[in-house]
């Protein structure tokens, strides 16, 4: 049976359309290796006009009341609710995850953080004002930056979507977004549920590759540029938009360590971090990645996790017996394949190690021991289900091995002890610091990075703030 190709479109000032000069990607099922649609590869002119939609769109989008965007706002959580098998149906076309784990563990937050920020943009203030000088009074002014250029990854293109344009939209910005150019689909859907509810422009989706991104970036119309993915795809975009001085939004790679003190709950820990470091597949910057084990007790967790790694499953989106499913593109596939084929002689896989199957991008549960600071898969990130395990003496070593690397998005403890857990979270230098848990984010707290995993937040009242700038206004009081 042959699949039916779909064709994707663009959203540009309300409505669908072709890229300009008519080229297209194709769009591939990764559980399937199949091509279920085509997509438009936008050119300069495809940016040109969504900018200007964008730019025409600002003003009066800006001068909207708070009350007018918090109720646009949950007027789309509620699309999404409604419409939730059709965006789990092309999520899961788009990724290969789990339908079941779709439906759970992802709707119900982005509809709840879109509410988060509906609820944020009745709170877009100032400071009160005030006299700092005789006869004059201060005015602090919190407002939208403009139009914002917004790219998303492949790893969760419908929730990172959602971390995008909604503080953007909540705080009065308009949008140009450019999903992944391997998941457009339900970016695309969305784009349409959004589109009955705003007006024309004020939200738009571009499809492309990463030329159409690096256009985005660097078009003299927006005045921010926000992006998730690779330390090497911001570093560009940093630099690109240095040129014009726009600001900068950066959530990027991670590497977080999983610190283990010989006085944890072992089979508490073992199935929080087999979860976390394996969920969607290893493809999360804050997974649980690398594991710093006291030596006391190393064996046996080492034991117990590559026991629970073998008791893992991928597989296809149906199947309600998996944790996860594909990576995402055979590009990631022999991203992963590359860093278990150059492991050093020292190295021990004590799980996985290799594909699944024959068709899909499907890698094993894979856990590797036997490792040290300076290997290639402990300093570099590998994007896919697999955890490594190091050996620590004491405290000072366990934090000097999980501060040494480049990255610092996310980080745990796990331990019984209270002043430890307190110590090591104040000394990790990590934008998160989970303790007994892994994993786990809600829309009131912040989600962002040190080092080279970036700077600005993504959730929460500073996510939201970030979408702002601040205006003094001063006046005298003698008319």
């Amino acid at each position: 049976m042959t699949t039916e190709v779909r064709r994707l479109r663009n959203y540009i000032d309300g409505e669908f359309r072709d890229a300009v000069d008519g080229r297209t990607l194709d769009v591939v099922n990764p559980a399937t290796e199949e091509v279920y649609a085509t997509s438009p590869l936008s050119g300069p002119a495809d940016v040109d006009a969504a900018m200007a939609a964008a730019a025409a769109a600002f003003p009066a989008w800006r001068d909207t009341t708070p009350a007018e965007r918090q109720k646009a706002l949950l007027k789309i959580a509620d699309a999404f609710e409604e419409h939730a098998e059709e965006l789990i149906a092309a999520e899961s076309e788009n990724t290969g995850k789990p339908l079941g784990l779709t439906r759970t563990e992802e709707i119900p937050p982005m509809v709840d953080q879109i509410r988060f920020f509906a609820g944020a943009a009745r709170m877009l203030e100032g400071r009160s004002a005030g006299e700092y000088m005789e006869g004059l009074t201060s005015i602090v002014r919190r407002e939208p930056v403009g139009v914002c250029a917004q790219v998303a990854p492949w790893n969760y293109p419908m929730m990172m979507a959602v971390w995008k344009f909604a503080p953007a939209l909540a705080a009065g910005n308009t949008v140009v977004l450019k999903p992944s150019d391997t998941t457009p689909a339900s970016t695309v859907l969305i784009a349409g549920l959004i589109g009955e509810i705003l007006p024309a422009g004020v939200f738009n989706v571009v499809c492309g590759d990463r030329e159409t991104g690096r256009a985005m970036v660097e078009h003299p119309t927006p005045a921010m540029a926000s992006i998730t993915g690779s330390v090497r795809a911001g570093m560009e975009v940093a630099a690109s938009a240095a040129k014009d001085v726009k600001r900068v939004h950066l959530e990027l790679g991670g590497k977080a360590p999983v610190v283990v003190f010989e006085d944890v709950d072992m089979e508490k820990a073992v199935a929080g971090i087999c979860e976390a470091g394996f969920f969607n597949a290893g493809q999360d910057c804050t997974a649980a990645t690398r594991v710093l084990v006291h030596a006391s007790v190393h064996d046996a967790f080492v034991t117990a996790l590559a026991a629970a790694a073998k008791g893992t499953k991928t597989g296809l989106p149906d199947d309600e017996d998996v944790l996860y499913g594909p990576l995402n593109n055979a590009q990631q596939l022999a991203q992963v394949s590359g860093f278990i084929d150059r492991l050093p002689a020292h190295a021990v896989v004590e799980a996985g190690g290799h594909r699944v199957g024959e068709k899909g991008y499907f890698w094993a549960p894979t856990v590797v021991s036997g490792l040290r600071q300076d290997d290639e898969i402990v300093q570099n990130e590998v994007f896919g289900p697999v955890i490594t395990v190091q050996s620590f003496t004491d405290e000072a070593e366990a934090l000097e091995f999980a501060n040494g690397v480049e990255y610092a998005l996310a980080s745990s403890v796990w331990t019984k002890d209270h002043a430890r857990a307190m110590r090591m979270s104040k000394n990790l230098d990590f934008g998160c610091v989970w303790i007994n848990t892994h994993i786990p984010l809600v829309a009131e707290m912040p989600h962002g990075g040190f080092k080279k995993s970036g700077y600005g937040k993504d959730l929460s009242a500073y996510g939201f703030e970030d979408y702002t700038r601040v205006k003094h206004v001063m006046t005298s009081l003698d008319g």
